[in-house]
């Protein structure tokens, strides 16, 4: 079964099906450099875009554009509000090259809210801009300025895990296509966008007999170490069309966890694992960071944040901001998490400084916390440690949970309203409602948190809560087993809608399949729910 579809040049209609121009091979083992590989822009040495486009961190007047070539190039951007492309703009992008892995990203500013942009990225050669590559279309809407229009995202994670990769029998990652389909104004990834630290084998035996077949590719034949190897994980993904396809008509807004780099990492952690030869934490964080940037359209990454931080705020009109946490960079090491004092904790003093601040300032409706892990679900980190913030300790915070305890307590004294939580990490899906009754720490305003995931990786059966945050569970969905493949279930993630006149947030949690599994409404302006 081929995995893909030939370049295309004609332009799409409205809310049709939007792909790139990559063609995988009905051969389940390639080198990654030849997948889809296209004879006729070969032969003309042509940019091609084969691994489509993508947009990202969208609001009501920005937003950027991606694309990768398959040689040195000149990236062009034209914008339209119509799919004929009468009278486009035009953006010069860079030029693209071996340096950022022939990745490129464009930013187009002073858009019009509320309105859907047609936009197609044009590929020339540096020498001579007259020979150019087929365009490749897509499009995006951008937030509205008032309150005219509603908002729809989804939000999930965890894509290509534990070695369930792109199985051509199931047509790869069929969720994506039904993800698009609900046509979400953006898509909050939270997290473990890749697996760098999981290879993907060509086929993979299951417990009732029966076999998973993956694509795969060198790079992703071994862990992730070299800056190439890291490239090549990012790379894999946008191997399947469901994917390509969603990227061209969803906007993202990203967030990295830790299987970008390798399984509950840490700064300053060295690796006891036999199959790294770089054991170093930092040196591979470092490499996944980077091509982290040059795979996503990102909008604080290298060159436009010195720090290269992940964390940020997306504005997304009068009703929604979105607030992108970074769990990883600027933790401190896994622990039994008893300290009775925490500065650096799991956000680190700088990050949760700027996002007291930028709660305080955000005159949005809702603000919606996008965190790359749960608060009071216990994920342990071995037989001692912990992973998460939560350590199964039901008593007043302690380790990590203190800054958690210091934010939310900001929340409360500040009266901000409107926050909810949505996260991925844990591979099922629930809904947890925290209340200072039922809590050791009391001095915080009721919230919900929403989980979801995965979108193709194992499925892993539920873990406890932790009391401090007085956490209830009304939800939840998992496997009883652990690592259930996505072909037995077990693949989940969320929609939001919020209504542009009540401004009331509806979430629901969706499984692959359609079924919708619970729902939620909450009423905005309270400072607890």
């Amino acid at each position: 079964m081929t995995q893909g579809g030939s370049s295309i040049a004609a332009k799409p209609g409205r809310r049709a099906v939007l792909r790139g121009s990559l063609a995988t091979s009905a051969a389940l083992t390639l080198p990654a450099a030849l997948i889809g590989y296209a004879p006729a822009q070969a032969l003309t040495g042509r940019p091609g875009a084969r691994w489509g486009v993508q947009a990202g961190d969208v609001t009501s007047s920005s937003g950027l554009v991606w694309v990768r070539s398959d040689r040195p190039a000149r990236m062009v951007v034209e914008t339209s509000a119509t799919e004929s492309f009468r009278d486009p703009r035009c953006w010069r992008g860079p030029l693209i090259g071996p340096g950022t892995d022939f990745t490129g990203r464009t930013v187009l500013r002073g858009l019009p809210p509320g309105e859907q942009i047609h936009y197609r990225v044009l590929l020339s050669d540096p020498g001579d801009p007259r020979r150019m590559g087929e365009p490749v279309y897509g499009t995006f809407r951008t937030a509205p300025a008032g309150r005219r229009a509603g908002v729809r995202f989804l939000w999930s994670g965890d894509v290509a895990g534990q070695g369930w990769g792109i199985n051509p029998d199931r047509g790869g990652f069929p969720v994506f296509e039904e993800m698009r389909r609900l046509d979400p104004d953006f898509f909050l990834h939270s997290g473990d966008t890749v697996y760098a630290d999981n290879p993907i084998e060509p086929v993979v035996r299951l417990p009732d007999g029966g076999v998973w077949r993956n694509v795969t590719t060198e790079e992703k034949s071994k862990v992730a170490e070299t800056l190439a190897e890291f490239r090549g994980n990012f790379r894999y993904n946008l191997l399947d069309e469901n994917l390509r396809r969603f990227n061209a008509q969803v906007p993202s807004i990203t967030q990295w966890d830790d299987h970008e780099v390798v399984n509950n990492w840490y700064p300053g952690e060295i690796l006891d694992d036999d199959r790294y030869t770089e054991k170093s934490v930092e040196v591979l964080a470092a490499r996944s960071r980077r091509a982290f940037s040059e795979y996503f359209p990102l909008s604080t990454l290298p060159p436009e944040d010195e720090d290269g931080r992940v964390y940020r705020v997306v504005h997304h009109g009068p009703l929604l901001d979105v607030f992108v946490l970074d769990m990883r960079t600027y933790r401190n090491a896994n622990s039994p998490g008893r300290q009775p004092q925490e500065s650096q904790g799991v956000l680190g003093e700088r990050q949760l400084a700027w996002l007291k601040r930028a709660l305080s300032r955000s005159r949005a409706v809702w603000k919606v916390i996008a965190s790359d892990m749960p608060l009071g679900l216990v994920v342990a980190d071995g037989p001692e440690n912990f992973e998460a913030i939560a350590q199964g300790d039901p008593g007043a915070p302690l380790g990590r949970e203190l800054q958690i305890a210091e934010l939310l307590r900001h929340i409360k004294h500040w009266r901000i309203t409107g926050t909810v939580w949505f996260t991925a990490d844990v591979h099922y899906t629930s809904a947890q409602h925290y209340d200072p009754s039922r809590a050791a720490f009391k001095d915080f305003a009721p919230f919900w948190e929403f989980v979801s995931g995965p979108l193709n990786a194992g499925g892993f059966p539920a873990v406890k809560l932790d009391a401090t945050f007085g956490p209830e569970q009304s939800f939840i969905k998992a496997p009883a087993e652990a690592n259930v493949p996505p072909s037995k279930g077990g693949q989940f993630f969320g929609q939001v809608d919020i209504d542009a006149e009540s401004g009331e947030l509806t979430v629901r949690l969706r499984e692959e399949g359609g079924a919708v599994l619970f729902t939620q409404v909450l009423q905005p302006g309270r400072v607890g729910q």
